[in-house]
């Protein structure tokens, strides 16, 4: 894996982290990943020396063994903790693209129709061109994928995060 950003965040830009250094990444397909992340897996990376840079993450302890980081604001999954370490949601980095998951675990959850997603069609030109409208007006409050003195902007909705 290539060097990358080792910062990042929750959507609405609360929390913010950053690692020295990122093991393996992979992704679970328990149905306790599913749920917390409301998605058919949880995508997830070994993350040494995590530091929260911005906030701090909520709880919820979903096993005897592990608790689950989260956005009290926006409830973005943010991390997987268990005694032996850390893992953060891959896509919570601000360079996500970057971070490959290299093993998929607890397939005997996986959901059925999982291997077929990367062949299932996309928009004709004619269905995106019905909807370019509607995408082209879409304002994004969500925080950039790179750091911030604070998030966000007073002049935007939702106040100032710190």
């Amino acid at each position: 894996m290539t060097a990358p950003s080792l910062s990042g965040g929750c959507q609405c830009g609360a929390v913010r982290f950053s690692a020295t250094s990122l093991g393996r990444a992979s992704i679970c397909h328990c149905r306790m990943c599913q749920k917390a992340f409301g998605n058919i897996c949880g995508p997830l990376v070994t993350a040494d020396g995590l530091v929260w840079t911005r906030g701090a993450t909520k709880y919820f302890q979903s096993s005897n063994n592990v608790r689950r980081g989260f956005c009290g604001d926006c409830g973005t999954p943010l991390t997987y903790e268990y005694e032996g370490g850390v893992e953060v949601a891959i896509a919570a980095f601000d360079r996500a693209a970057e971070i490959a998951p290299v093993i998929q675990l607890a397939v005997e959850s996986r959901l059925p129709w999982f291997d077929r997603l990367a062949g299932l069609p996309t928009r004709t030109e004619a269905e995106a061109a019905k909807v370019a409208g509607f995408y082209a007006s879409i304002v994004s409050h969500q925080h950039p994928d790179h750091h911030t003195s604070a998030w966000p902007p007073p002049s935007q909705p939702g106040g100032n995060h710190g």
